[in-house]
């Protein structure tokens, strides 16, 4: 991705309210990221009512089923030319590839390894060892191998995923201005560290949608990474 990396995590039902929020920060970011609260309130159409505001959408569904499920899905998304689209990774091989050949051709397939909010000892409790690197760097061999575009994974883990895949799209939730609440985030970074550290995308929510001034945060941002 060219331009600047932010993509502003709008997670809101509200189609109006979120379009006033992208409205007011999109001279500030470089895209829009929305979810399973955005989708599941409001469908495509919500997906492509804020497309229409210009900015390229990351549509974050983290889709993860049998490979022919997941191809039906990503075929029915197709519509939305959503720019960056995520899966599972822990889908496997067969439905990474499933995903990718049904998207479109534009838009960049990506694969979540481990979500920011767990840490070592919640994979060790899930039965999953090595702690979070290792299950990163175990995904993204996986991710790579069937044909996707990426990863997303933590700060923590991007110079690794960057060292071993150098031209990996790696989208870095788990991202905070230093200060900000990490809320429920476990392994986070400043956008700069994230930036420096090879991301390629910044999702940032929070510290920008609630913000008293939203642009402002913005922009804050926007000085820092230039």
């Amino acid at each position: 991705m060219s331009g600047n990396p932010v993509f502003v995590a709008v997670d809101t039902p509200g189609v109006d309210a979120a379009a006033a929020l992208v409205r007011r920060v999109a001279p500030h970011v470089g895209g829009v990221k929305l979810g399973l609260e955005f989708f599941c309130a409001n469908g495509p159409a919500g997906i492509a009512a804020i497309a229409r505001l210009g900015l390229p959408v990351f549509l974050d569904l983290k889709l993860h089923d049998i490979p022919n499920t997941v191809a039906g899905a990503v075929r029915s998304l197709a519509g939305l030319e959503p720019a960056i689209l995520t899966v599972h990774a822990v889908g496997g091989h067969a439905m990474l590839a499933a995903a990718r050949a049904a998207a479109p051709a534009a838009t960049r397939v990506v694969a979540v390894t481990v979500l920011t909010s767990l840490d070592d000892a919640d994979l060790a409790a899930a039965g999953v060892a090595g702690g979070a690197a290792t299950q990163v760097a175990r995904l993204a061999g996986v991710v790579r191998g069937a044909g996707l575009d990426g990863v997303v994974a933590s700060p923590h883990e991007t110079a690794a995923v960057r060292a071993a895949w150098a031209d990996a799209l790696i989208v870095v939730p788990g991202v905070r201005p230093a200060g900000a609440d990490v809320g429920d985030q476990k392994r986070v970074m400043t956008p700069r560290q994230a930036r420096d550290a090879g991301a390629s995308v910044l999702v940032i929510g929070r510290p920008i949608t609630g913000a008293d001034d939203p642009a402002a945060a913005a922009a804050a941002i926007a000085r820092d990474l230039a």
